[in-house]
């Protein structure tokens, strides 16, 4: 039987900047010691992350539990000598409460020097959680200083959400592969937890194969019979390798992706079928795919392959559904040297801009203890 808690009501702020394992555990602790819990995501307009999605990540970590999480909007300056400035700062947390139910905190639960002043001016325990950052030496001025080096430390949803996505696609024999393997390549120097992702299809294919060869040893790719189920599964299986991919490391770089595979499916069975369309209900946000032109690639046949006199067919479909679809796509063209200049350009732009983090004049830094 577990114990009762010692509260019925406990408030965490902060600005989860981005949420990391030293919020979870901040806000575990007040999970277990209070009945219900209010976590007021603060996220200003001068900051590249919006309260509302850093509020998302920490909602998926604490989904189902008994917490609740808040994103609020706080442009008010930070100043802690400032009566007044306390003043405003306290009455948008109040308000926040106040609007979603909560007119009473019982206990405060921060690792901040302002928390007894906090809880003070609820009416409310003050309730310190690791101050000195010994459990989890981690901050959000450290995550947003280097995220590479702290990847691990931020939250899962967050990192899905952060990461950097590079999609490759194209018609058949048109370097796809080549490419993928060539920028996992070279970004794995600087990123060494940077995972392939593969092109799922291939994998199934080969075992679709395997399954059939069991019962007739003669039978060849030719003899392959598909479905829309079929479809279905590469795409949900594509999706889930590029999420993993994602909370491994910062940037992924995806051979393909569900989006391709509902062409591949219309491809192989024409515009009525629609078996892999449920799996772009779930796909994550996109920086820029990558569509690798047919023009100037010779068809190399590996007996997997039939469509040579389709490439430009496929490519236009890509192009229209890209487009369509209002996603960000560069065509690559030219030598294999060209188009991997091309691709690490943009992407070195973006890592550049993943890891530049907006925050206002008066901002100040934590400073985590340091070791003895």
């Amino acid at each position: 039987m577990s114990a009762k808690p010692l509260f019925t009501n406990a408030l965490v702020i902060g600005k989860f900047y981005p949420p990391h394992a030293g919020h979870r555990h901040l806000i575990e602790t007040a999970a277990a010691g209070a009945a219900h819990v209010c976590v007021l995501v603060q996220g200003s307009r001068f900051e590249s992350l919006a309260a509302a999605q850093r509020a998302d990540w920490l909602g998926e970590e604490f989904d189902g539990g008994n917490v609740t999480v808040i994103p609020v909007r706080n442009d008010c300056p930070e100043d802690y000598a400032s009566d007044e400035i306390w003043m405003a700062q306290q009455e948008n947390m109040r308000l926040a409460l106040k609007v979603h139910g909560v007119t009473r905190v019982d206990a405060v639960y921060t690792s901040e020097g302002y928390g007894d002043r906090l809880a003070a001016a609820f009416g409310a325990v003050h309730i310190p959680v690791d101050p000195g950052r010994q459990k989890h030496p981690v901050s959000g001025t450290k995550c947003r200083g280097g995220l590479a080096g702290q990847w691990q430390q931020i939250l899962p949803a967050a990192r899905r959400g952060l990461a950097v996505r590079v999609i490759v696609v194209g018609a058949e024999s048109t370097g796809t592969t080549t490419l993928s393997e060539a920028l996992t390549a070279h970004y794995r120097r600087q990123l060494p937890a940077l995972q392939d992702v593969p092109e799922h299809g291939r994998h199934y294919t080969y075992e679709k194969l395997e399954a059939l060869q069991s019962q007739n040893p003669d039978a060849t790719v030719e003899d392959l019979v598909w479905t829309d189920t079929d479809f279905g599964i590469i795409a949900t299986r594509q999706t889930a390798l590029e999420q993993a991919a994602a909370e491994a490391a910062p940037l992924v770089i995806a051979d393909t992706d569900a989006l391709a595979t509902t062409l591949w499916e219309r491809y192989y069975l024409g515009d009525g079928s629609y078996g892999s369309y449920d799996a772009l209900t779930h796909l994550p946000r996109r920086d820029v795919y990558l569509l690798t032109d047919h023009n100037g690639v010779d068809f190399e046949d590996d007996g997997w392959r039939e469509g040579e006199h389709r490439r430009p067919e496929m490519t236009e479909w890509f192009k229209e559904t890209l487009t369509e679809e209002g996603h960000s796509w560069i065509l690559l063209t030219g030598s294999r040297e060209r188009r991997l200049a091309t691709a690490t350009a943009v992407i070195d732009a973006m890592l550049t801009q993943q890891n530049t983090f907006a925050a206002p004049a008066w901002s100040a830094p934590t400073v985590l203890p340091v070791a003895a």
